[in-house]
């Protein structure tokens, strides 16, 4: 039950952070912030990082991480825009490979970290460099446009506008994911068993947890995500590129943690990732309608991940203080 309210009161803390930062902004740059149009762009632009954060956050619960997720991001797309722009196969079939592509990519990573044992941060940084030179070599460094998606119904059905406001289905499809993976973390085995193994590893295999199949399954599951997150963002462009990906590194993670998934495992929200995500989003929008250099977000990203997670630790620290 304290747990249950502990939570709750996270969950309203953060909620009443993301309400004061957007009105610093409102009045600060009301131009922006009180224009229509600023919120079709974010509906538009942010489920991609927003997805990729959801999948990092059941991650960090676990107690690992993958820094390979914008190279799988930009080799699952490759594989799509490969297939269909060749005329290999439909965008169905081509979408069916490339979330096929992002789950073999993640399951390679589980291997490495779970069954050889290099640390998740090595070994995903490995694969990093791995997926993106090898997607670099096949694509000759060059883009591959997709004009002609813009006429398929699947287009449509991912990244098409609905209703008198235009609301980009991307979205709807990143709240759909948002409530399977909360449902997922909360009211299922499954998430049951990412906690516990977070929490402490050698525990959880002492009651009965497949700890193994847990840990790799999760980082197929990012894969998937990852693979999902770069067809969404090929198609809302009509273009694959090599350097696809690159760039949502920090604001990832910047999400993950401002949102109150511990960094050393054991508890993790999605709720708080997902308000993480709009919160920097409307950091980045913040800093350009101030008239700042875009150098100044991966500043404000990197101290972001800093305090987020020094805060944490230390309310981790007094309420481990407190039990004692």
């Amino acid at each position: 039950m304290r747990a249950f309210l502990r939570d709750h009161r996270k969950q309203g803390i953060l909620s009443l952070a993301f309400l004061m930062l957007w009105g610093v902004f409102a009045a600060a740059s009301p131009g922006t912030f009180t224009n229509l149009r600023i919120y079709r762009s974010f509906l538009s632009t942010l489920p991609v990082p927003l997805i990729l954060a959801l999948g990092m956050t059941l991650l960090v619960t676990l107690g690992e991480m993958d820094l390979s997720f914008p190279s799988v991001t930009a080799a699952s797309a490759y594989v799509f825009a490969f297939l269909y722009s060749q005329g290999y196969a439909s965008p169905p079939l081509a979408l069916g490979a490339a979330l096929a592509a992002g789950l073999l990519m993640g399951w390679c990573n589980g291997l490495l970290v779970v069954v050889v044992g290099v640390p998740s941060i090595i070994a995903t940084i490995g694969t990093q460099f791995l997926w993106r030179g090898l997607v670099l070599l096949l694509a000759d460094g060059l883009a591959i446009p997709l004009g002609s998606l813009r006429g398929e119904p699947l287009h449509f059905l991912l990244v098409g506008r609905i209703g008198a406001w235009g609301i980009p289905l991307q979205a709807l499809w990143a709240v759909v994911i948002a409530l399977f993976l909360a449902f997922l973390l909360n009211r299922h085995p499954f998430g049951d068993a990412l906690l516990f193994i977070g929490d402490n590893r050698k525990t959880a295999a002492m009651m009965g947890i497949p700890v193994r199949r847990v840990r790799i399954m999760a980082f197929m599951l990012m894969g998937l995500l990852a693979a999902l997150a770069g067809v969404l963002a090929t198609f809302e462009l009509n273009n694959w590129w090599p350097t696809q990906g690159e760039g949502y590194m920090l604001m990832v993670f910047a999400a993950v943690f401002v949102g109150g998934t511990s960094a050393y495992g054991g508890e993790g929200t999605i709720y708080g990732s997902f308000i993480g995500a709009i919160m920097i989003g409307i950091i980045e929008a913040g800093i350009v309608s101030a008239g700042l250099t875009g150098f100044w977000t991966r500043f404000i990203h990197g101290l972001v991940i800093i305090l987020s997670v020094s805060v944490y630790a230390l309310l981790e620290r007094k309420k481990r203080g407190d039990e004692g």
